[in-house]
C-alpha cells in the first residue's frame, strides 16, 4: 500500500539527517553554513542528497584504496580523519577571510557613495575620488607597507553605473526606515510644496514629520515629478497613489502644511479640501514663514521707493559687464567700503529685500561716486534720487525694518523646528512691533540705526507701515489650526491651563479620555519630579520626549505627541529644492527622476543606513 504524502515526507526527512559516524566511516562532513551539502574530506566534492547510500557510493567508488591504507576503527584512520578535517577548516578560513575582505571593499564603496551624494557629487565624481585616493596612498606609501590597502582601493567599483546602483541601495534603505517609522507612528504631519527643476519639470516635494519612539524625525517621503499640469486634483491623485504604494493611511495625518498656493488651499478643488473630504480630521495650515513674509508686502509710496532702489542696483550691476567690473574696482579701492559688491534683489527669496537694501545703504558713497563719473543720462537721474533726503530716509527705514524681519525669518528657519517654537518667536516679534512703533513715533530711533545714522526724517508713512505690519501679524497668526491654548500648555506645562483646556483637547483629538486628562494634568503639575525634569530639560521638545518614554500620563502624552508632530513651515521642502538644483544642474540635466530622488534623499536625510547589513544581505554585490 502506498505511503501518504505526509508520512512519506517524514520518512524522507528522517533519512536525510547527517550522522556523525559517517565522518569516521566515509570521511564526510556537513559544513555549518546554510543549505550545506555533505562534503568529502578527501576530494572536497559534495553529494547532492544527504543519504548514507549516496555518501557510501561516492567513498567506495572514488576512494576505494582509503580503507586499505587506513583501516576502519584504527588509530591511524582517526589521525588521518582529524588531519583532513584540520586541512578543510584551514581552507575554509582562507575563503572566509577573502570574502570578508571583499565585503570590506563593498562597504567602503558604499560609504564613499554616501559621502559623495551628501556633497552633491554623485556618479561620475566617484571615479575622480577613487583616482585621488590611489594617488595619495601611493605617494604616502614610502616604505611599501600599504600595498594591500592600495589594492583594495583599486578593487573598489566606483564607475557611474556602479555609483548609481549603490546610491539606489542606500536610498532604498533610508526610505524603508522612514516608511517603517511612519507606519508605526500614531500621528504624523505632511509638508508639501512644488517647484520647477532645471529642465522645467515640476517636482512635488513631500515630507513627513513623525515620532519614531526616540526622537521626532523630518524626512523626505518622496519627490514626485509632475510632467503636465500642477492643479490640486493632479497633486491629490499623486499623493493618494504615494500613500497606497507604501500602505499609509490618511487617518493618522494630523496636518497638511502647504505654501498657500491656490492648488493647495483652493476652497473646492485645492489639495487640502480634497484631503478633508477623504479624512475630515486633517488640518490645513499655510507655512508660517511664508505668512510672515506676506505680512511685510509693500504698497504705495514705499513700494515705489523699493522699485527705484532695485533699478539703481540693476543699472550698476546689469547694464554691462564692464560697468559692473568698474564698480567693483571702485569699491575695492575705497577704504571705507565694508562690502565688495551690491546684491541683486529676488522677490522669491525670503531675505533678499533686507540684504539688498543693507548693501545699498552701506555702499551709498561708493554708488554716488560711481554714478557721478558715469556719462549715462540714467546715472544722473539715479544720482538725483540718492541725494534726495526724503527718498533716502525711506530707504534707510526700509533697510532697518527689513533687517528686523530678516532676523525673525532666520529664527523661523531650520530643521526640527516645532509649531511651539514658531508661535513663541512670532508672538515675541508682534510685541517687538509695538516697541518699534513707540520708538519711531517718539523719534528715539534706538531700533532704527540706519535711519538715525543718515539723520533721516521720520514721516507718518513709516509709522503707518509699522502699524499695518503689526495688524497683519496679529490677524494672520490668530489661527494655527489647533487651539492656541493647547500650544501654550505644551510650551509651558508648569502654568495652569485654560479652564476649557480639556474640552478643546477633546475636540481636537476625539479619542482622548477627557476625565482622565483632567486628572493627569493636576497630578502632572503637582509632581516635583516633573517640575525638576522641566527645569533641567534642554528644550520644551526634549522635555516631552523624556515624558513620552515613560508609562504615565497617556492622555497628556497624546496631546503633546499630536502637537509636536505638526510641521510649522515648508522650510524642509524649500531647502530640498535648493539641494535639488545643486544636484540636477545644467551639466547634469539628463538625470532620471529616480536617480534625482535617490540623491536628494541621501542629501537631506538625518538617518544613517546600516551599511554592514546591506553588504551582508548581498543586495549590493562587490562585483558590480
Amino acid at each position: 500500500m502506498a505511503l501518504s504524502k505526509k508520512l512519506k515526507g517524514k520518512v524522507m526527512s528522517d533519512n536525510r539527517v547527517f550522522h556523525e559516524e559517517w565522518t569516521e566511516n566515509y570521511a564526510f562532513i556537513l559544513p555549518s553554513f546554510i543549505n550545506a551539502k555533505p562534503t568529502c574530506l578527501i576530494c572536497n566534492e559534495g553529494v547532492s542528497v544527504c543519504k548514507e547510500y549516496n555518501i557510501r557510493r561516492h567513498h567506495e567508488t572514488k576512494h576505494a584504496n582509503f580503507k586499505h591504507a587506513f583501516p576502519p576503527k584504527t588509530e591511524v584512520r582517526k589521525r588521518k580523519i582529524e588531519a583532513l578535517k584540520g586541512g578543510y577548516a584551514h581552507i575554509g578560513r582562507i575563503l572566509v577571510r577573502g570574502l570578508t575582505s571583499q565585503q570590506k571593499v563593498t562597504s567602503a564603496s558604499l560609504k564613499a557613495s554616501w559621502i559623495l551624494a551628501k556633497h552633491n557629487k554623485p556618479f561620475v565624481d566617484a571615479e575622480v575620488f577613487k583616482e585621488m585616493m590611489v594617488t595619495v596612498l601611493e605617494e604616502l606609501d614610502t616604505d611599501k607597507s600599504m600595498g594591500s590597502v592600495i589594492g583594495s582601493v583599486k578593487q573598489m567599483s566606483l564607475s557611474a553605473r556602479s555609483a548609481a546602483r549603490r546610491i539606489e541601495v542606500l536610498s532604498d534603505a533610508v526610505q524603508a526606515a522612514v516608511i517603517d517609522g511612519v507606519s508605526r507612528a500614531n500621528y504624523f504631519s505632511v509638508a508639501i510644496d512644488e517647484s520647477t527643476d532645471k529642465t522645467d519639470v515640476a517636482q512635488l516635494c513631500v515630507y513627513v514629520r513623525y515620532y519614531d519612539g526616540k526622537d521626532f524625525k523630518e524626512e523626505l517621503l518622496s519627490l514626485i515629478p509632475l510632467e503636465g499640469h500642477t492643479t490640486g486634483d493632479v497633486i491629490f491623485v499623486k499623493l493618494e497613489e504615494l500613500f497606497q504604494l507604501h500602505s499609509l493611511s490618511f487617518e493618522r495625518v494630523n496636518l497638511i502644511m502647504t505654501d498657500g498656493a491656490p492648488a493647495m488651499v483652493g476652497k473646492h478643488r485645492g489639495l487640502v479640501s480634497r484631503l478633508k473630504q477623504l479624512a475630515p480630521q486633517i488640518h490645513g495650515l499655510h507655512c508660517l514663514i511664508h505668512q510672515s513674509v506676506l505680512c511685510a508686502r509693500l504698497s504705495g509710496e514705499l513700494k515705489d521707493v523699493m522699485d527705484k532702489v532695485m533699478k539703481i542696483i540693476n543699472f550698476v550691476r546689469g547694464t554691462s559687464s564692464t560697468q559692473h567690473r568698474l564698480f567693483r574696482q571702485l569699491v575695492a579701492e575705497s577704504e571705507d567700503a565694508i562690502h565688495a559688491d551690491l546684491l541683486l534683489h529676488n522677490d522669491v527669496r525670503w531675505l533678499s529685500k533686507g540684504k539688498s537694501l543693507d548693501r545699498v545703504c552701506a555702499l551709498l558713497n561708493e554708488i554716488k561716486a560711481f554714478l557721478g563719473m558715469s556719462k549715462n543720462k540714467a546715472a544722473g537721474d539715479h544720482l538725483i534720487l540718492l541725494e534726495d533726503g526724503k527718498f533716502m530716509s525711506n530707504v534707510a527705514f526700509l533697510s532697518d525694518i527689513f533687517g528686523h524681519l530678516n532676523k525673525l525669518n532666520l529664527q523661523l528657519q531650520g530643521r526640527d523646528k516645532t509649531i511651539v517654537d514658531m508661535v513663541e518667536k512670532l508672538e515675541s516679534f508682534t510685541r517687538m512691533l509695538e516697541m518699534f512703533e513707540a520708538d519711531i513715533s517718539t523719534g528715539r530711533l534706538l531700533h532704527f540705526s540706519t535711519l538715525k545714522r543718515t539723520a533721516g526724517e521720520v514721516t507718518e508713512l513709516m509709522v503707518d507701515f509699522i502699524k499695518r505690519l503689526r495688524t497683519n501679524f496679529t490677524s494672520r497668526f490668530d489661527d494655527y489650526s489647533i487651539p492656541k491654548d493647547i500650544i501654550d500648555f505644551i510650551r509651558d506645562p508648569a502654568v495652569k491651563p485654560a479652564d476649557n483646556f480639556s474640552t478643546l483637547a477633546k475636540e481636537t483629538i476625539p479619542s482622548l479620555d477627557q476625565a482622565a486628562l483632567e486628572m493627569e494634568i493636576i497630578d502632572f503639575q503637582t509632581t516635583s519630579v516633573v517640575r525638576d525634569a522641566l527645569r533641567s530639560a534642554e528644550s520644551v521638545c526634549a522635555f516631552w520626549i523624556g515624558l513620552l518614554c515613560s508609562e504615565e500620563y497617556s492622555n497628556l502624552k497624546t496631546v503633546a505627541l499630536y502637537t509636536l508632530t505638526m510641521f510649522p513651515s515648508t522650510y524642509m521642502c524649500e531647502s530640498s529644492f535648493s539641494a535639488m538644483n545643486a544636484i540636477k544642474t545644467h551639466e547634469r540635466n539628463r538625470l532620471t527622476h529616480k536617480n534625482l530622488e535617490n540623491c536628494l534623499r541621501i542629501k537631506v536625510t538625518s538617518i544613517s543606513p546600516d551599511i554592514q547589513k546591506i553588504v551582508t544581505s548581498g543586495r549590493c554585490h562587490f562585483s558590480h
